[in-house]
């Protein structure tokens, strides 16, 4: 009942997670497209009446018109004013919430990989929290010191990137693969929330503040939250591909995974620079074209060294035998040995979760469990117990897998997988 529940709080953080997230960067992505596509007005009204620029737009089966003032907007501001930050703060703390109930609350199984580091649970929490907030302190440092005035934002872009870049290698050579890319995209996603939380609005509040006031705003307000908006629209695309990328194991498994995971973020900034332009009216295909290269680079990287060889496909494994010397003598034994799990798994399990699948398709284990190595099996007792005797797993039950051996798994589990 216990991981039934678990399983319910999981589904619905990351629903709720998921529904934020799109509001949050389909709101982000549309200002961008807005604040870009503005054209000067050319009718003598709007230009007396300050309009810096405006769009002309149709949706819905309706026409809009909307219009954008710098500092001093030729009426009176009201408390009716729509501003944009829940949907950022709901996107983050329903994702920290999601990361403390799967992650930190089982640090030793999702964080901790003994090969890298040896790391208890605690440690390994610590560590991961650690790099959410000193990821805000060294990117905001960044930009106060490289570009406090918005005049240096070419240099900070590349010192930003630089810095995500080194997070990723860090994480990768600190944590599981699936965690390592799952913080690096929690580091970006924790930045764009904290500019929204530190910067923007507090920045948009103080000009609303003095605009209502009859006080002059002070323009690096806006300037400092068209910066930090910028360098959002920027994380948006490599942090979406992180958070989806724990689904492909063939990604962060792989021994260079932080470089699989730096070009995707170098691709993802390119391909979204090209928007940012094509909104503007600038169509600079070579982007589009970079991005998709270094994507081609990335695969190449990551590429199992078997398919370029044509390895022979693995024949399924037969069903158990008969005489009942195998499953069926076990489950009706008084105690399951390891001995006979480690049989299901490499007559069941192993063609895809092997450091080194022999089944097709399979670039690397499905979720990172190499089911060949005892401590994994325990530690994922549960979790591979649930598969097997939902029927989920195998696949198709592609490896035939007898009612006698899932029997088995669940008497050795029930036993507390000893």
């Amino acid at each position: 009942m216990e991981n039934y529940l678990l399983d319910w709080a999981n589904l619905l953080l990351r629903w709720l997670h998921v529904i934020a997230a799109i509001s949050w960067i389909g709101e982000s992505i549309y200002f961008v497209m807005l604040d870009n596509g503005l054209k000067k007005p050319t009718d003598e009204p709007s230009i007396k009446r300050g309009v810096f620029g405006e769009m002309f737009a149709v949706h819905g089966g309706g026409f809009y018109h909307s219009q954008k003032y710098l500092t001093n907007p030729p009426f009176e501001l009201n408390d009716d004013v729509h501003w944009s930050y829940w949907k950022s703060y709901t996107t983050w703390l329903s994702g920290f919430a999601l990361f403390a109930l799967l992650y930190l609350a089982n640090a030793s199984i999702y964080l901790v990989d003994p090969a890298k580091m040896e790391l208890s649970g605690a440690a390994a929490s610590a560590i991961a929290v650690a790099f959410l907030v000193g990821g805000w302190v060294v990117y905001d440092a960044l930009c106060r010191l490289i570009s406090p005035t918005m005049n240096r934002d070419g240099v900070l872009s590349i010192a930003v990137a630089v810095m995500v870049i080194a997070v990723a290698y860090a994480t990768s050579h600190i944590f599981q693969g699936r965690a390592a890319f799952l913080i690096t995209g929690a580091v970006m996603a924790t930045c764009m929330s904290a500019n929204v939380f530190f910067w923007i609005i507090p920045g948009q509040r103080r000009m609303f503040n003095d605009i209502k006031a009859g006080r002059a705003p002070n323009p690096l307000d806006g300037k400092r939250g068209k910066q930090r908006s910028v360098h959002n629209t920027y994380f948006t695309l490599p942090v979406v591909f992180l958070m989806i990328s724990n689904h492909y194991a063939f990604t962060y498994s792989h021994e260079q995974a932080w470089l699989i995971m730096s070009l995707i973020i170098v691709s993802g900034a390119l391909i979204r620079q090209f928007f940012v332009l094509m909104h503007a009216g600038k169509k600079l295909y070579a982007l589009p074209a970079a991005g998709t290269a270094v994507i081609v680079a990335a695969l190449f990287v990551g590429a199992p060294q078997r398919a370029l060889e044509s390895a022979p496909v693995a024949e399924a494994a037969p069903a158990a035998s008969a005489d009942g010397s195998a499953p069926a003598a076990a489950v009706a034994a008084a105690g399951v040995s390891y001995d006979a799990i480690h049989d299901v798994m490499e007559k069941r399990c192993v063609a895809c979760h092997a450091a080194k699948p022999t089944q097709p398709g399979f670039a690397a284990a499905p979720a990172g469990l190499v089911l060949d190595q005892e401590s994994v099996v325990r530690a994922n007792a549960a979790r591979i117990n649930t598969a097997v005797k939902s029927k989920y797993m195998p696949l198709g039950n592609m490896t035939q897998m007898t009612d006698e051996e899932r029997a088995l798994v669940d008497q050795w589990v029930s036993a507390g997988a000893k």
